[in-house]
């Protein structure tokens, strides 16, 4: 009984988390940019712009705000995401880079040029530079 309520709790915060905006950030130069660019960034099919080395940055996989991300931006589930990075492996490519917590994610895109990465409302200040808004479906 207890793993029904956690799954049912759990899936409540996701459905909360969903209806809000999330906010992509990038390092204060990166311009602004569409979903389809930010998605070929975390995909790593774009490792460049303007000259500039891309650092995508992701949460941890369990994370609500990242299953919000994957699913609304990437148009891509846990099962499917698992599998593109499997094959992805064997042509030499890694995953984005996983951070433990929104907080670190700030600090990395703050300090480090082609950093991108993604916070819900929450966590927005005004010196963020925010590149994308999504305001959900």
């Amino acid at each position: 009984m207890k793993t029904s309520l956690r799954l049912i709790l759990l899936l409540l915060l996701i459905t909360k988390l969903s209806a809000a905006p999330l906010i992509v950030i990038a390092h204060k130069d990166m311009p602004r940019l569409s979903s389809a660019q930010i998605k070929a960034i975390f995909l790593k099919k774009r490792l460049f712009l303007d000259g500039v080395a891309l650092v995508p940055l992701n949460l941890g996989v369990k994370d609500p705000l990242r299953h919000t991300f994957d699913t609304q931006l990437l148009h891509m589930g846990f099962s499917r995401l698992k599998s593109y990075w499997s094959r992805q492996h064997y042509l030499g490519h890694r995953p984005p880079l996983s951070m433990h917590s929104q907080e670190s994610i700030i600090a990395f895109v703050q300090k480090v040029e082609g950093a991108i990465g993604y916070i819900d409302e929450a966590h927005l200040t005004s010196d963020l530079h925010v590149i994308y808004r999504w305001e959900g479906p």
